[in-house]
């Protein structure tokens, strides 16, 4: 039985009973040693449990919060605080601006039950890494987000990195998304009058407006949004075909690129993988960290970028 759930099983036990209940019957019901009992007692003092001890006869709760008190917030395994130790450290990387002050009292109480975990010092071995994070302004994905869900329209101010310009948007929320640790937002723009993925971390201002937005059908979205590789929208235009080294092959064989991926094995240990897609430039970059275990087959052209950015970046090293 674990600390967590000796600690709710001698609430329960105290709860019930009218009488002091003896060390050794508490021992035998929570089948412990002293010690542990020792600590079990005094995690229910920290949760402000009202445990009285009569001398030469046990432990009993007060008479006067008998059978009323109860112990606080969600009762969980220790288990299942390692979970909310990780999903607590999540938030903090999803972003703190975000979620900060709704979430606030749940938060504060995660923190305080892992406080009182016997192994609560370890639980900073358990980490969550981000990569290639960039930074947004807290309220602006606030409003997007109270936008999203309240269906209203949005106007944005947006830098466009591949441009380099700048632009006036009025916009329809359609998804709110994370993706490799970015924010992204899925919209029906009205002066273009079709759908756009904008980078939050480039939206340098965000209004919510008065009017409803525009629902695009859930079926246009996923074939306009959900058929690519990656985070460029679009329909898929064609399929890639990729062979890996039978080193690469291990890892890659066990990966999920896309949900309509398939792959199959070769005879001479490689890996094929077929990934549909409809602008290059994301898979681009993801097979460049492949090299050089990674050969791009099919279709042509994807093939010949492939190669002159190989190329490219051959040249720049060569200065």
């Amino acid at each position: 039985m674990s600390h967590w759930n000796k600690v709710y099983e001698l609430h329960r036990i105290l709860s019930e009973r009218t009488q002091p209940v003896s060390q050794a019957t508490l021992l035998q019901e929570l089948d412990c040693a002293p010690a542990t009992l020792k600590r079990v007692l005094q995690t229910l003092r920290d949760l402000s449990a009202p445990v009285d001890n009569v001398r030469g006869l046990g432990w009993r709760y007060g008479e006067d919060v008998r059978g009323r008190f109860e112990l606080p917030g969600l009762w969980l395994s220790n288990e299942e605080l390692h979970a909310l130790a990780l999903l607590d450290q999540l938030l903090d990387q999803i972003d703190p601006g975000l979620l900060r002050r709704p979430l606030a009292p749940v938060r504060a109480r995660i923190r305080q039950m892992k406080a009182l975990l016997p192994d609560a010092q370890a639980l900073g071995r358990l980490k969550l890494l981000p990569q290639g994070r960039r930074e947004v302004r807290p309220a602006t994905l606030g409003t997007i987000a109270r936008a999203t869900v309240a269906r209203r329209r949005l106007r944005i101010d947006y830098h466009s990195r591949s441009k380099d310009e700048h632009t006036a948007r009025e916009v329809s929320p359609q998804h709110l998304a994370r993706y490799r640790d970015n924010w992204y937002l899925d919209a029906w723009c009205h002066q273009r009058g079709a759908l756009r993925r904008f980078a939050i971390d480039r939206v340098h201002g965000a209004e919510q407006l008065g009017e409803v937005a525009h629902d695009v059908p859930p079926e246009t979205l996923q074939a306009h949004l959900g058929s690519a590789y990656g985070i460029f929208a679009g329909p898929a235009a064609a399929t890639a075909i990729l062979h890996f080294s039978p080193d690469r092959a291990r890892w890659i064989a066990d990966e999920h690129w896309h949900d309509d991926q398939h792959g199959r094995w070769l005879d001479d240990g490689r890996y094929e993988l077929h990934v549909p897609y409809s602008d290059p430039t994301e898979l681009l970059m993801d097979l460049l960290r492949h090299v050089p275990d990674v050969e791009v087959i099919a279709p042509q052209d994807l093939r010949s970028a492939f190669v002159q950015r190989l190329r490219a970046g051959l040249e720049r090293h060569a200065r």
